[in-house]
């Protein structure tokens, strides 16, 4: 995954019981003030945003040329937004940015 070190914090913890013992990596459990299945969030890298934002505008523009006209060139620019902003989603690697 992407550069998610530390993500589970569960490593201690027994298979029936479900309690918290052992260490992690920055000492025990209990003085990390974790909780039972609590993990840190991960939102994605902000060149991931840029890109899904590039293609939200595409498809809200290109909405907005089917609506008001229809402006097939406003469309058609809009398509070119939802394929760059996929280029660039897929070029920077995205779908490793899951959790």
């Amino acid at each position: 995954m992407a550069d998610q070190v530390g993500t589970d914090i569960r490593s201690g913890a027994q298979p029936d019981d479900g309690a918290l013992t052992g260490t992690t990596m920055g000492g025990t459990v209990a003085e990390a003030g974790a909780q039972p299945g609590h993990y840190e969030s991960f939102h994605g890298r902000p060149v991931s945003w840029v890109a899904v934002s590039i293609i939200m505008v595409g498809f809200v523009v290109g909405g907005l040329g089917l609506i008001f006209g229809p402006t097939w060139w406003l469309f058609w620019v809009a398509v070119g937004l939802v394929v760059v902003g996929g280029l660039i989603a897929l070029s920077t690697n995205i779908f490793e940015d899951w959790y």
